[in-house]
């Protein structure tokens, strides 16, 4: 398929050996998301390397020191492999090896609130807890170089990894959504690793910084003639353009329960706000300086970046899940879903890039060596628990809340989840004639049925 242009820990040759041990397996009818799926383990892959240090994970095959804008979604997506040494590994070179504090905050990140995700997937305990004085610790870097005297914090675009915005600037400090979204979800991550750890104090502290976030978000960077979170320029005034930043609030429920903040996701299938042919744009259609920063340099000005799809339907799946609401329904998690899928192909191969034309599906800086199996989005995390509906908890429940609208396949299987230190396997079998174990939906923990439901709906169980 490929020029081994780059071989890190695990060649082409010994890949699929290596998946084996290390992956869960999946089988839907849709033969393009099911190649996709495999194809996205493949290329995370690719990304592996071992240093004298231990192991990381790279952004760019052709550059072999890590990038920390993504780090996000690397930890989501790896935290579904067998070995977590591998992240083990990775979080510490950030957070006290190789890349070092200035590495790690070259670009606004969501690292604590990643490494407790992936807690609620291993339940390794004494991991994250042995990880709190340096979660501790970036935070409160995090506050000393970016946070503003009225409590929120501030951001170049370039170094939310959203280049040429139409809200941003390369040197203005503006507020913006993704950062304070970002470091809403650490605090009450950092607070909520501090309880395991014990420690009452800490996670009062850190509850409340959320608090002040949240309060402050929604006070100050809600637009509320757009209907849209917005960023906020340094002259005080809203960029008065919907961008799909706009929507990353919700990646980490930080927006209250109300009909005012719900509306905006009527903007997501609405072909004047952020539906394209070929995904979700980083700007609304309509907007009068739609695709004018120019071409092939890192625009976010409406090009589809998988970046930031990867947290959209991150957040539709919490918004849809958690937040009483009609303004939109799993199809339009689904629809979302398949048209990244989708745009996830190059001369009839699967591909995945930088970013993309949103009317003709075209990679933008995509087939050179640089861009090439971009390491800067989800997708495994995305079928898992996103459309087979694993929802990570903290507890002894098991939640299955599939995104897959009633009717659209009649069979699937997710197999070989490591979850809370068992196996696990999760079918669909609409009428019982694929995986002959009956109809419904069916959770297995190391082989034993612990739930079962005749319809494709939430549905909990308890651990062995």
């Amino acid at each position: 398929m490929e020029d081994e242009n780059v071989t890190n820990f695990v060649p082409n040759a010994k890949s699929w050996e290596w998946l084996q041990k290390e992956i869960p397996f999946f089988a839907c009818p849709d033969r393009e998301i099911e190649e996709l799926y495999y194809f996205r383990w493949w290329s995370f892959r690719k990304h592996l390397e071992q240093t004298a240090h231990g192991f990381v994970f790279t952004e760019f095959l052709t550059r072999p020191v890590p990038v920390s804008s993504a780090v996000g979604h690397q930890l989501l997506e790896g935290r579904w492999l067998r070995d977590q040494n591998f992240l083990d590994d990775y979080i510490c070179s950030w957070l006290r090896n190789t890349n070092g504090p200035q590495s790690l905050h070259k670009y606004s990140n969501w690292l604590e609130d990643a490494v407790y995700q992936r807690y609620l997937v291993t339940s390794d305990r004494r991991f994250v807890v042995q990880l709190l004085p340096d979660l501790v610790r970036d935070y409160h870097q995090w506050e000393d170089e970016h946070l503003s005297t009225n409590g929120l914090f501030w951001q170049y675009d370039v170094r939310d990894a959203m280049e040429e915005s139409i809200s941003g600037s390369r040197t203005n400090k503006n507020l913006r959504p993704t950062i304070n979204s970002y470091m809403f979800g650490n605090a009450r991550a950092i607070a909520a690793i501090a309880r395991l750890a014990g420690k009452q104090s800490l996670a009062g502290e850190f509850e409340a910084k959320a608090g002040r976030l949240k309060k402050l978000v929604q006070k100050r960077l809600w637009n509320p003639e757009a209907g849209f979170f917005e960023v906020v320029r340094d002259n005080g005034k809203f960029s008065d353009a919907r961008e799909e930043l706009g929507f990353i609030p919700w990646y980490f429920e930080l927006p209250d329960h109300e009909a005012k903040y719900a509306a905006a996701w009527a903007q997501l299938s609405d072909p004047g706000g952020f539906a394209a042919p070929y995904g979700l744009t980083t700007a609304e259609r309509r907007h009068p300086q739609f695709r004018t920063h120019g071409y092939g340099h890192c625009e976010w000005d409406g090009a589809v970046w998988p970046f930031a799809t990867s947290q959209t339907l991150g957040a539709l799946a919490n918004f849809l899940r958690d937040y009483d609401s009609s303004a939109v329904t799993p199809r339009d998690y689904f629809d979302s879903f398949l048209t990244y899928s989708h745009s996830q192909h190059a001369g009839g191969r699967p591909y995945i890039g930088e970013y993309l034309d949103e009317t003709t599906g075209q990679w933008i800086n995509g087939k050179d060596g640089r861009s090439r199996f971009y390491n800067h989005s989800t997708f495994a995390d995305l079928v898992i628990t996103g459309v087979v509906g694993l929802v990570p908890r903290p507890d002894d429940v098991v939640e299955i809340w599939p995104m897959l609208p009633e009717g659209t396949w009649k069979w699937f299987c997710l197999d070989g989840v490591s979850y809370h230190d068992h196996v696990f396997t999760i079918i669909w079998d609409q009428d019982g004639t694929r995986y002959h174990r009956g109809s419904g939906l069916i959770v297995l923990a190391d082989g034993k049925e612990i739930a079962r439901s005749h319809k494709l709906a939430k549905l909990t169980g308890e651990l062995p």
